[in-house]
């Protein structure tokens, strides 16, 4: 059994993740609320854990 260590992935990571989705749809599904949680590390840049990110698409596979 193979375990990965949780990690935080950047904003670019989380696009490549997610097929090559721009960076202004992303943040348009922040504003919205539809995009996976984030934190804002003190120099201002977004983190996404990535266990966030699979639960995330999770839900999306469901409401599909």
């Amino acid at each position: 059994m193979s375990t990965r260590r949780d990690e935080l992935l950047t904003v670019p990571q989380v696009l490549e993740e997610l097929g090559g989705v721009s960076e202004r749809t992303f943040y348009r599904w922040r504003e919205i609320g539809k995009a996976p949680e984030a934190i804002r590390l003190p120099n201002n840049e977004l983190r996404v854990w990535r266990s966030e990110l699979m639960r995330w698409l999770g839900t999306l596979r469901e409401a599909a």
